[in-house]
């Protein structure tokens, strides 16, 4: 059985502000940047705390980006926050040419990513971001699982020389990492051991695998989770280990099912250790409006799927 425990429900872009405005606290390089979302981004406190520190930017993400790219330059760490469709899709040249390419230290911050988002719909609803920047030469890839998570990762992103994309979510999840764990960017986290099937998972999904690898202790399988935040770059080493061990792969992830995490898995084991392998994703389709327990359903990223999905791979050893 899993040794982790909800130790509350919370939204984890509330982890992000919260981790923000310690930053304002202790580093005086570090500002923030917002495209007409405050509040849905949780950096009110920021910018109450550090007027002289926050740009409002309007809606206008692409001179965001560019504004950000530009503050690098006089030795600032900005963070730019925004929703996830926006952070990406909407300013990938900017991002691409501006940021990537110049290889600028700026902290693309994405709320309300996934299907999660909810009754928005699907013109909000970005599946496609994670590999949109995972594409890009030199952009580390950060999706976090709970609020603890994401306020440790914002922390240590202040501190990477370098581009990021952090992504996160609007509804309150299960907050289950101890905030005191230590945040390696780059280092995914076995949390439980087992012998019969790796499930790898990364963001909301990661909870939802610790449920299903407890489930499956009950016919009698043995599964190994491994929450991986980091998605660029991948902790190779890592799942490799597991695998040998294991012999079969199930990912899980909110998004689509090409170019996320399990495009990154597969293409690792392809190259170095051919494995068995599933995937729990959104399978090439856009999201709907709908209540995010019931669209996570819909798109099978829950829990039954994952089960379904590991004893699948396990009958392929």
């Amino acid at each position: 059985m899993s040794k982790y425990s909800i130790i509350n429900n919370k939204d984890t872009r509330s982890g992000f502000g919260e981790g923000l405005l310690e930053l304002g606290k202790t580093n005086p390089k570090v500002v923030a940047l917002i495209a007409d979302l405050t509040g849905s981004l949780k950096m009110g406190d920021f910018a109450s705390s550090f007027p002289d520190r926050f740009f409002q930017m309007g809606i206008a993400e692409a001179n965001m980006i560019g504004t950000a790219a530009g503050l690098t330059v006089g030795g600032y760490i900005p963070f730019t926050g925004t929703f996830a469709n926006f952070s990406t899709g909407r300013v990938y040249d900017q991002i691409r040419q501006s940021v990537a390419y110049s290889g600028k230290n700026v902290k693309i911050c994405a709320s309300h990513a996934g299907i999660t988002l909810g009754e928005d719909g699907a013109t909000h609803q970005i599946l496609e971001d994670i590999g949109l920047m995972k594409m890009l030469p030199g952009m580390t890839v950060i999706n976090t699982c709970d609020f603890n998570q994401t306020k440790q990762a914002t922390l240590a992103i202040a501190d990477y020389e370098g581009p990021v994309y952090l992504r996160f979510g609007r509804p309150k999840v299960p907050n289950f990492i101890p905030m005191e764990s230590e945040f390696k960017i780059g280092k995914g986290i076995t949390l439980k051991d087992g012998a019969d099937v790796t499930i790898i998972a990364t963001g909301h999904l990661v909870w939802k695998a610790l449920e299903a690898a407890d489930a499956l202790t009950d016919s009698g399988i043995n599964a190994e989770v491994i929450n991986i935040h980091t998605i660029k770059p991948l902790d190779s080493r890592l799942i490799i280990e597991s695998v040998k061990k294991t012999g079969c792969v199930v990912t899980a992830e909110e998004h689509q099912v090409n170019g996320g995490l399990g495009d990154s898995v597969a293409q690792l084991l392809s190259q170095q250790l051919p494995t068995p392998i599933e995937f729990v994703a959104v399978m090439d389709k856009f999201g709907q409006s709908g209540k995010p327990e019931r669209l996570m359903k819909h798109y099978g990223l829950d829990t039954p799927n994952i089960i379904s999905a590991a004893k699948k791979a396990i009958g392929r050893k």
